[in-house]
């Protein structure tokens, strides 16, 4: 079956029994990625020679003081945790497209991979650099900080997760990190007046990611009714546990 007998195979419209349209609001499609619209986070990592890789990604989420990482399972950044267990999660905000574009399409793996070049990648060495953003030393773990980032969370790797191993096509290509947050630092600029623990989402703009394309996020819609319950209560045990981090190791 051919790309065009399977777009013309997909529906436009069905029947809705009980709306009174007579039609279903949704039509069938097959995109190749299912972004759809997350916050772009840069990785920082060391390299084996101690020297640090950057490296952009939108396939994060959080819950409570873990992190969930989603990255190819050959790529540098991938490497780079599996072999030193650290990482720090430094989140741009939309006045920083630019450095985070110059990003897209570079690797710190050298040579290139075959899948990387044939989609265009080349490799960087010095991905602070080529970014024009500074590295800044991290309170807890090895990976430095981009200084221009409002948020960084230094994080730990807990545990590693393969994802689509079901699969023998797809088996070992993807790997899923859990990353245990140790520290939580932020630009002042962003922080809620009146308060040493919260960010003011009026005044926090991320940048975000939709199907490859790079977005700001726009005013507030309305008042939520989950912002009713107060944040506190979701303040787990994590929080204790990252105040007594050691201090990161300085690599000679």
């Amino acid at each position: 079956m051919t790309t065009e007998d399977l777009t013309t195979s997909i529906p436009t419209a069905r029947p809705l029994a009980g709306d009174g349209s007579g039609h279903d609001p949704h039509s069938r499609i097959e995109p190749g990625i299912l972004y759809f619209g997350t916050p772009v986070v840069l990785l920082s990592t060391l390299n084996e020679d101690g020297s640090p890789n950057l490296a952009p990604m939108s396939s994060a989420f959080w819950l409570g003081w873990r992190g969930m990482l989603g990255l190819g399972a050959r790529s540098q950044t991938a490497r780079n945790l599996v072999r030193e267990r650290e990482v720090v999660l430094n989140l741009p905000d939309d006045s920083l497209a630019d450095a985070v574009d110059r990003l897209a399409l570079t690797t710190g793996t050298d040579p290139v991979p075959e899948g990387k070049a044939a989609r265009g990648y080349r490799y960087v060495g010095d991905k602070f650099g080529r970014a024009g953003l500074t590295p800044l030393a991290s309170e807890t773990v090895g990976p430095p900080r981009a200084a221009e980032c409002p948020v960084a969370m230094e994080a730990v790797v807990e545990a590693t997760h393969p994802l689509a191993d079901d699969d023998p096509r797809q088996r070992g290509g993807i790997t899923v990190f859990e990353v245990r947050i140790q520290r939580v630092l932020v630009h002042d600029g962003i922080r809620m007046a009146g308060s040493d623990r919260r960010i003011d989402p009026d005044k926090w703009r991320p940048l975000l990611m939709s199907f490859q394309e790079l977005y700001g996020l726009g005013s507030r819609l309305r008042p939520s009714a989950l912002a009713t319950i107060p944040e506190d209560m979701y303040r787990g045990p994590d929080i204790a546990r990252a105040r007594t981090a050691p201090a990161a190791t300085v690599r000679p």
